[in-house]
């Protein structure tokens, strides 16, 4: 998403107070849009992001699985979750108060690893920070812009890691891009002809499900059947929002609108009929992106990514982990425009003991763009060394996670 107005300046003061933001836990704006996850939300998440794979949405289902029940799409994380960080003394307010004010936010990327399933009726928490902060002339703006890493860790309820999020923002300076027409084009136009074609790729899409995916029957090269995701709609955006709230910034309708527009003026505009609106608007509203210099409606960069592990869980079937996945996002994917994810075999090895397999993936549009390259491990049954063991989370992630609950927990007490 970007940031209120056009054309402002990345300064070296701004800079350096983001620089001390690294470590410092930051308090949610809003709460995440499950607590604890339940059936519902769990399926409402799948359903938001086109995925209809059973394993996400029926309990029946799961109980014939080794998992035995319902479990949680991998990217599910980013909907759940009680954040626990204490309010920010008036010390580092000061440090995140304004940051970057008028300089357009997009989302970069992300990389994942998950380490144990999300189940209904588990509690998870959250330990949100600042990681990494890197300045850079920016070639997607042409202008300077400074990458911003969050990383969030969620936890069981006792500080067990089940999953690490390190996202990635650019702040970039925007006004050199609404110059330089790198985006000036008109929306995609479609035959019926051309519909035909995409309708023929999710008519070929398959899942693996309860078919096992040995990793000994496994090559290099193999090609992973496709998934067709587009011509993105305003649907799509309203279904993703059903599934995963609305973000960080905490917006809602109505009086929720008002009070986070009294806390948080900046992230609001007037529209052509002088109502005060979300600038975040832009993802759905056509004269907000054009005043950003955009031809139309951009979606959210966390939607290709769950894109990305559609394709990669239809692969690997039921019986196999994602573990890692990292994604960048390169160009706009715009409201119209029709994006294929595919990908293909690039390793297989044995890694502490787990038997993993290493994919490329690439989301592609109908220009022939690449807008969200991605690579994936995928832990696979053994027909010699038989079912998947769960990975463990690094030592230092296990030592945060402990820490944390034992900070929440005597805070609770105080």
């Amino acid at each position: 998403m970007a940031s209120p107005q056009a054309g402002g300046k990345i300064t070296d003061r701004d800079i350096e107070r983001c620089q001390h933001t690294i470590g410092i836990p930051i308090p949610g704006r809003s709460t995440s849009w499950a607590d604890v996850a339940d059936a519902s939300s769990i399926s409402h998440f799948a359903f938001g992001y086109g995925d209809d794979n059973p394993l996400w949405h029926s309990a029946t289902y799961g109980e014939s699985t080794r998992w035995r029940g319902q479990v949680a799409p991998p990217l599910y994380v980013i909907a759940v979750g009680v954040n626990e960080a204490p309010p920010l003394d008036d010390e580092a307010r000061q440090l995140f108060k304004g940051l970057f004010h008028g300089v357009g936010k997009y989302y970069a990327g992300v990389e994942l690893e998950w380490y144990r399933p999300i189940m209904p009726g588990d509690a998870v928490y959250l330990d949100r920070v600042t990681s990494d902060v890197a300045v850079k002339e920016s070639s997607f703006t042409g202008g300077r812009s400074v990458i911003e890493t969050y990383q969030t860790l969620y936890m069981s309820g006792a500080g067990e890691p089940c999953a690490i999020r390190r996202e990635r923002y650019v702040n970039a300076e925007r006004a050199a891009s609404k110059s330089t027409g790198k985006h000036r084009r008109v929306r995609e136009t479609w035959t019926p002809e051309r519909i035909a074609e995409l309708d023929a790729v999710y008519a070929a899409e398959e899942r693996r499900g309860p078919d096992t995916r040995w990793w000994e029957d496994v090559s290099v090269g193999d090609a992973l059947v496709p998934v067709m995701k587009g011509p993105l709609t305003l649907v799509d955006l309203i279904s993703m929002h059903m599934g995963m709230g609305w973000g960080g910034y905490g917006i809602g309708p109505l009086r929720y609108a008002w009070a986070q527009r009294t806390k948080m003026p900046g992230f609001y505009s007037t529209d052509e009929f002088g109502v005060p609106e979300v600038v975040q608007r832009l993802h759905w509203d056509p004269a907000r992106a054009a005043e950003v210099g955009l031809p139309a409606p951009i979606d959210y960069g966390q939607m290709r990514t769950c894109w990305l592990s559609h394709l990669v869980t239809n692969w690997m079937g039921d019986d196999a982990w994602l573990w890692k996945l990292d994604a960048d996002t390169r160009n706009f994917n715009f409201m119209g425009d029709a994006t294929l994810c595919t990908g293909t075999v690039e390793s297989k090895e044995i890694v502490d003991g787990h038997h993993v397999a290493t994919l490329d993936l690439v989301a592609i549009n109908q220009r022939g763009e690449v807008t969200a390259p991605g690579k994936a491990t995928v832990i696979l049954p053994s027909k010699t060394y038989g079912a998947v063991r769960l990975p463990s989370a690094p030592t230092q992630l296990a030592i945060r996670g402990a820490a944390v609950a034992t900070a929440s927990a005597a805070r609770r007490r105080a």
